[in-house]
């Protein structure tokens, strides 16, 4: 049986109040632009381990425009927490991957965000922890099934990439 209109309601709500949260904890991270671009790559070297990623798969993972991960690229390499290598497929592009320091950086904030998550959540049990989380899971897998059957198009606001 579905679920009924004031539980979507609810659930609406609830939702956008989390993500505006999100949004204004992220605007508090100095560098959280910098760090999104970080995860992207180091995400890409957990997945496929000897490879790295093109910058125009950051912007594209990010959803930004590819001129928008550009400046940030160019200050993460200047700064040594990234490395850019020629793509053997196609010596016009680049492969980007995390250096050393770039991979400290990234375990260094992911553990720090994770101890704030855990501030969030303190005074919950284990159980209830692991149910929000498997619900997230479902919702997220439910959301990307739609999306791929009919993505949505011309919304208000929506960013052209």
């Amino acid at each position: 049986m579905p679920p009924c209109e004031a539980g979507v309601t609810r659930l609406t709500g609830a939702l956008f109040a989390v993500l505006e949260h999100m949004r204004r904890a992220r605007r508090a991270i100095p560098d959280a632009a910098a760090l999104a671009v970080l995860q992207v790559i180091g995400a890409a070297q957990r997945d496929d381990p000897p490879g790295g990623v093109r910058p125009s798969q950051v912007a594209d993972r990010l959803e930004v425009h590819r001129s928008a991960v550009t400046h940030q690229l160019r200050t993460l390499t200047r700064a040594g927490y990234i490395a850019a290598a020629p793509d053997p497929a196609d010596r016009r592009a680049s492969i980007l991957t995390l250096t050393d320091a770039g991979r400290e950086t990234v375990d260094r904030l992911t553990r720090q965000g994770e101890a704030r998550f855990a501030s969030f959540v303190a005074d919950w049990t284990d159980e209830e922890v692991t149910e929000l989380a498997r619900l997230l899971e479902k919702f997220r897998a439910s959301a990307q099934a739609v999306n791929e059957k009919a993505p949505p198009s011309g919304a208000p606001g929506r960013r052209n990439r």
